[in-house]
């Protein structure tokens, strides 16, 4: 038991120390953007095709990063609390209605980016929080709330 007691206690140290991996997400539009600041119910409506605008009427252009990108998973399981087969059945059903069409996929969050930055009706999100100054924050998603 004595020769066990330093391997337990060393497995219970790197249990307790490594903190849950969670990531924040950031919602991201053009600088030149009228938009401050959203909640996360009016992201969850434009992303849901709920509504097409921003807050103050302007059209919103949504940008969605591809199927098997990790800050995609997060950001729909931070937003909706959804699994992408979930987000994926419900955009199968909205599209076979006809009610409105997805989020504009890109190819990579470096081509989101480019996307933002050229057009100021346009909204993302990043699993970083952007460095460039024509871009935006306007709501910070935690991961696992």
């Amino acid at each position: 038991m004595a020769a066990k007691l330093p391997v337990l206690v060393l497995s219970l140290a790197c249990v307790t120390a490594a903190p849950a991996a969670q990531a924040d997400v950031y919602v991201v539009v053009n600088a030149a953007n009228p938009v401050r600041a959203l909640a996360q119910k009016e992201v969850m409506d434009i992303f849901m095709g709920r509504s097409r605008a921003f807050p103050g009427g302007e059209f919103a252009r949504t940008l969605d990063l591809p199927r098997e990108d990790p800050a995609r998973t997060a950001f729909y399981t931070a937003l909706t609390g959804l699994t992408p087969p979930q987000i994926s059945s419900y955009w199968s059903r909205l599209m076979f209605s006809g009610r409105t069409m997805p989020p504009q996929q890109t190819g990579s969050e470096t081509a989101m980016v480019d996307a933002l930055r050229r057009d100021p009706g346009a909204i993302g999100y990043l699993a970083q929080e952007p460095a460039d100054k024509g871009l935006r924050v306007v709501l910070v998603l935690k991961e696992g709330h």
